[in-house]
């Protein structure tokens, strides 16, 4: 896909869980999780028809999905305001790099605009450098006066 290809994004429905499914799968195999398609789609079809995320969806011109980012509302007691933790945003290979991500960040910023939150949060593997460069230039700032743990309970 050429930076002149045109895309859309748009809200997910439950309806387009066929179509997002492959890539939320695809996504987790990013991060090393065995391929399971049965699992990436039970895990998308429990979060839209509980809407417990927003799944926005980045299509080219023919249709076909070409990447996603999922959003989880949330709240920061801080600023005693809603907030979104984008989640996951995955592109698939052949559009990299031609504005797909960066549109579906901006669709993430104004979804959380108009649901009034206060901002948006994300966190990526420091190695992953190639989304640490798309963030930033997207105006997202790095973190560094917090420190993120974890506590395993169930993670696999």
């Amino acid at each position: 896909m050429r930076a002149r290809d045109k895309f859309t994004v748009q809200r997910a429905t439950i309806a387009d869980l066929d179509l997002v499914a492959p890539l939320f799968d695809a996504y987790r195999q990013f991060y090393r999780k065995a391929p399971d398609a049965a699992l990436a789609r039970q895990f998308l079809l429990e979060r839209l028809r509980n809407k417990d995320s927003m799944i926005l969806l980045a299509a080219d011109s023919s249709g076909s999905v070409i990447g996603f980012t999922q959003l989880y509302p949330s709240f920061t007691s801080l600023s005693a305001a809603r907030i979104f933790v984008l989640n996951d945003l995955f592109v698939v290979p052949e559009a990299r790099r031609s504005g797909v991500g960066r549109q579906l960040l901006a669709a993430a910023k104004d979804f959380a605009q108009n649901e009034g939150a206060v901002g948006l949060t994300l966190s990526t593997e420091v190695t992953n450098t190639a989304a640490q460069a798309l963030y930033e230039s997207a105006g997202w700032v790095r973190q560094e006066d917090f420190y993120t743990y974890r506590l395993a309970c169930a993670y696999d």
